[in-house]
Formats: structure tokens, C-alpha cells, sequence
């Protein structure tokens, strides 16, 4: 999964970058066909604010986040991330049963 990793007006160091990069492991443990993901990270007053767009096969999901502490607004980015994964992933299971092969009882031949 390539993860783009932008900063509105703050620096992103190389601690926000691996503890952005260590926590999208996690998705990828869940749903391994996610494509790219562009995560915007941005200071607002007060509001730390973490956002993300993930391009999976299928669709996009979007989240976003809004903290006072900004390892705060990555954790619960992430739930909010995982949880669309895990339902994106059960949308597009197949619940159809496999049809069995061969004559059905009662048929004649």
C-alpha cells in the first residue's frame, strides 16, 4: 500500500510519519486490496485534524478526524477507517451458496 503523507500547516516529522505508516499496517491485516492512500494532516487553532482517502478496489473511503492531541485524531481515524473496511470488505463478499454439482434428489432421469 503506497500512503501519501501531506501537512497543512504543520511539519510532518518522522515520528508522525512512522506512527501513520506503523497504524495503516493494521488495515492492511484486514483488507489487503487497498491501493494507495492520501492522508492529510493539518493544525486548525486548537483542532489537530487528520484526514484520509483510501482507494480501494471497488471504491473510495474517506474519514476524517478532529483532536486536541493530533496521535489522538490518527487513532480514532484509523477505527473510523477500519470500521468502513471491515463493512466494504462484507459488502463485497459473495454470500451465495455454491450450487452442488450433479443430479438434485428427486429428479428423473
Amino acid at each position: 500500500m503506497q500512503i501519501n503523507l501531506t501537512g497543512h500547516h504543520i511539519d510532518v516529522t518522522e515520528a508522525l510519519k512512522g506512527y501513520v505508516d506503523n497504524k495503516f499496517e493494521r488495515l492492511a491485516r484486514h483488507f489487503d486490496h487497498v491501493i494507495n492512500a492520501h492522508v492529510i494532516l493539518s493544525v486548525e487553532k486548537l483542532a489537530q485534524k487528520a484526514e484520509a482517502t483510501l482507494h480501494v478496489n471497488g471504491g473510495k473511503l474517506f474519514a476524517d478526524s478532529v483532536h486536541e492531541d493530533m496521535y489522538a485524531a490518527i487513532d480514532t481515524l484509523i477505527d473510523k477507517l477500519d470500521r468502513q473496511i471491515l463493512r466494504h470488505k462484507e459488502k463485497k463478499a459473495n454470500h451465495r451458496p455454491v450450487a452442488a454439482t450433479g443430479a438434485k434428489s428427486g429428479e428423473s432421469e
